[in-house]
């Protein structure tokens, strides 16, 4: 096997009341090609799509001078100001949502983000980092963009230390009496509460180190992967996920190093203080300009983990693919992890090209490892792309179009269907001419219940079709059939439904009953049924499609007992046994989305016949095969 040697070089980072931190939104000005300031939606998983060059890579590599510094992959340059403006200040900046609940700022006190006026107008904490390209070697100067008090006696508050803010409220006559004067936090609210109105003003908020090296450490992990570069052994731009391993690994004995650290510090400073004893016996005047200087522990570059061989072959002498080939099995292995276990530190995947080196077949194993990471709990990923072959198989809300307009700027765009086509039609996204039928239903959790029975059905009828192909499943779906999700869908498949609709191809709809009383779609079942072109709607006998998993098979995944009837809300069922349970795991979307999944593949003939006596499900698949059948259609 290839050999992987990576030094950490990430911050640690520790949450405060919350484990929850997410990328909301990125924003950069005047950062290279990006002149005028762009506001980037970023969501769990996030594609964005372009021709070369036209500043995909851009994104990551600003997000990855945000969160890791001079720590990172890329280091930021005075060059990297935009050559064709006059400004010369450049701004990375990202926006959070879902905040810790307490946080400890500049002292040992817990206060909250509000309580500080560090939020912007939607409640979001958004920090900007601004370099001045005027200077030879550029620093940082980190901003909050808040609504923020703008009184002349309380704006700068942040930046007084504690001395200072106790001598603000002599000044001003406040009693600190009943006060907790060790508290930066406790001194700040009660000037604040002093004055009455204060002119609460949107506007950038400088934060000194201390501050900000406090909120640095809520920000969730930033793991950079970039596109395949020639590169040496020990270079820190190897492209290795051990370093992730290692990195997350600190942050979970970061207590117990602490611990390490004051005694090595106790005793290391114990030695010091009694060396300095005896030089002052010998000469008084050379003790005096020493002192004691301990310096912090940089963690991440102790420990250090190898993949070898056995020929001791290093990665930089493997091919690409072999390197790829780790990446996307530490990315699989990083899924099934995070599905079983709760909680743990946020962390941001960011993968150039993820497409590169890779045999058709693994670019989907890959999307699909990516997709159920994004799917975790304090998981998002990013990836740029080119190839019309991976980006078909991504979520359309997930893609963000890059492209140039009419003025010369960089543009990002999402979420309408003249972006999707512009997307099909720059990556050359073609509709599939082979297929015959569209099996829509209401969204992707359906779709998966639905490519999970077909496989079920087809081992008691090889006449079934199989829908969809699912990773590490050697059945292939039928090319006849796209199912597809009203709520959302892959590009390739609302590439096939807008494209070949105009071509007559029936459909066939299925739409959850719901509770049965005025169910969601009865009109558009009606209307559908209405067709002259043979599509067909049905509405589910059961609530919906949850309602036709069997409590074994629940059992088998969730490790819980239940029982439902056919109108019962099976999620809010197993959640709340979940809870009964004691158990960490009970998010709602990541029940429904196991329950479709997991639960679905644990599925029998005989498990599916308790569930459904009557043959529901088989009826269906009856009349789709039917449907594509080049021989004459036979009833159900």
């Amino acid at each position: 096997m290839c050999s992987l040697n990576y030094a950490i070089d990430s911050k640690m980072k520790f949450l405060m009341g919350g484990w929850n931190l997410k990328l909301k939104t990125v924003v950069l000005k005047n950062f290279r090609a990006y002149k005028k300031e762009i506001r980037v939606n970023i969501s769990d998983f996030t594609a964005f799509i372009g021709k070369n060059d036209v500043g995909k890579s851009t994104i990551l590599e600003a997000l990855d001078i945000f969160f890791n510094g001079t720590n990172g992959i890329v280091k930021f340059d005075r060059l990297d100001a935009n050559v064709n403006s006059e400004e010369k200040k450049v701004v990375i900046g990202c926006v959070f949502t879902d905040l810790p609940k307490k946080i400890v700022l500049d002292t040992l006190s817990q206060t909250t983000l509000e309580e500080e006026y560090l939020l912007n107008e939607d409640g979001d904490l958004e920090i900007h980092k601004v370099f001045d390209c005027t200077l030879k070697t550029p620093r940082e100067n980190v901003f909050v963009v808040a609504n923020h008090p703008t009184r002349d006696e309380v704006k700068d508050l942040l930046e007084l230390s504690n001395s200072e803010l106790k001598t603000r409220a002599k000044d001003m006559g406040i009693d600190l009496s009943e006060i907790d004067q060790r508290s930066n936090s406790a001194l700040r609210f009660a000037i604040r509460n002093n004055i009455g109105e204060l002119n609460i003003q949107k506007t950038k908020v400088q934060l000194n180190k201390h501050i900000w090296d406090s909120i640095a450490k809520v920000l969730p992990h930033f793991a950079l992967f970039q596109a395949d570069r020639t590169s040496k052994d020990g270079d820190s731009e190897v492209q290795d996920p051990m370093k992730v391993a290692i990195s997350e690994a600190i942050k979970s004995v970061q207590d117990k190093l602490s611990e390490v650290k004051e005694i090595v510090k106790k005793q290391a400073e114990d030695v010091a203080n009694r060396t300095l004893k005896m030089l002052q016996e010998m000469n008084p005047d050379l003790a005096k300009e020493l002192v004691p200087n301990f310096k912090e522990p940089k963690w991440e570059s102790v420990f250090k983990l190898c993949l070898v061989g056995d020929n001791d072959i290093p990665i930089n002498k493997r091919g690409s693919g072999a390197r790829r080939i780790i990446l996307l099995s530490f990315f699989r292995a990083e899924a099934e992890r995070r599905q079983q276990e709760e909680g743990g530190s946020g962390i941001i995947y960011a993968i150039e090209e993820p497409e590169t080196a890779q045999h058709p077949e693994y670019q989907k194993v890959l999307v699909d490892a990516l997709k159920s990471l994004a799917q975790q709990s304090n998981c998002q990923v990013i990836i740029t792309t080119h190839v019309p072959s991976l980006a078909g198989l991504l979520p359309i809300e997930t893609l963000r179009y890059i492209d140039v307009d009419k003025d010369g700027e960089r543009r990002v765009r999402e979420g309408d269907s003249e972006v999707y086509a512009e997307i099909a039609d720059q990556l050359g996204v073609l509709p599939d001419r082979r297929v015959k039928l569209f099996v829509c239903v209401e969204g992707p959790h359906d779709v998966s219940f639905l490519e999970h029975i077909s496989r079920l059905l087809h081992t008691q009828d090889n006449g079934i079709p199989v829908l969809g192909d699912i990773a590490g499943n050697e059945l292939k779906g039928d090319p006849r059939v796209v199912v597809f999700p009203l709520g959302g869908s892959i590009l390739s498949k609302w590439v096939n439904k807008r494209y070949l609709s105009a071509f007559g191809i029936p459909e066939v709809h299925i739409y959850d009953s719901d509770n049965g009383n005025n169910p969601k779609y009865l009109k558009a079942a009606e209307k559908e049924n209405k067709r002259e072109d043979g599509s067909k709607a049905f509405l589910t006998r059961k609530r919906e499609m949850e309602n036709y998993l069997h409590p074994d098979a629940i059992y088998e995944v969730f490790g819980v007992r239940v029982n439902f009837t056919d109108e019962d809300d099976v999620v809010n069922i197993v959640h709340n046994a979940l809870i009964l349970e004691g158990a960490k795991e009970h998010n709602k979307d990541k029940i429904k989305n196991k329950l479709n999944n997991v639960v679905a593949s644990k599925m029998t003939l005989e498990r599916l016949r308790e569930r459904d006596p009557d043959g529901e499900i088989y009826e269906w698949f009856k009349l789709i095969a039917s449907m594509i059948s080049d021989e004459e259609s036979v009833e159900c």
